[in-house]
């Protein structure tokens, strides 16, 4: 079948972890992963790595923020009032919460910090500025 390049729907089995060791997703007992390389379906890290495997290929790869989930932006934390989020929504720290913007757009923001008043809120993807670590295995081309 030769090597995966853009355009093949590839089916990639993978383990990501933090520079500590820490897991924070895995395909292992699931299906594999499938995307197309070069559709920028995945992290742009993660599509550079697919690119050139061949069929059962093993290989660790570092994804530098850039090419993950980008730099982590401090002005995306804010400190709220507890009384704008309705009563109903369960909020603990570490927790997260969906909201819509003013545009009709979702977003999910994870809970920073909290008191009886107020709620710090950060709009940054968990894993923002963080590299990650992916142990990848390609396991076929379509």
């Amino acid at each position: 079948m030769g090597k995966a390049k853009k355009g093949n729907v590839v089916k990639i089995h993978y383990t990501g972890k933090l520079d500590d060791g820490t897991v924070f997703d895995s395909s292992e007992g699931d299906k594999p992963l499938e995307f197309t390389v070069g559709a920028e379906e995945v992290i742009a890290g993660f599509d550079k790595a697919a690119e050139g495997m061949e069929v059962g290929e093993k290989k660790t790869v570092t994804i530098q923020p850039e090419d993950a989930y980008g730099p982590h932006h401090d002005e995306l934390i804010e400190t709220i009032n507890r009384d704008r989020i309705p009563e109903d929504i369960h909020l603990e720290v570490g927790g997260q919460i969906q909201a819509t913007q003013p545009d009709g757009e979702s977003i999910v923001l994870t809970v920073v910090d909290m008191t009886d008043g107020q709620v710090t809120l950060d709009a940054n993807h968990p894993l923002a500025g963080k590299a990650l670590t992916f142990d990848v295995e390609l396991v076929e081309i379509a």
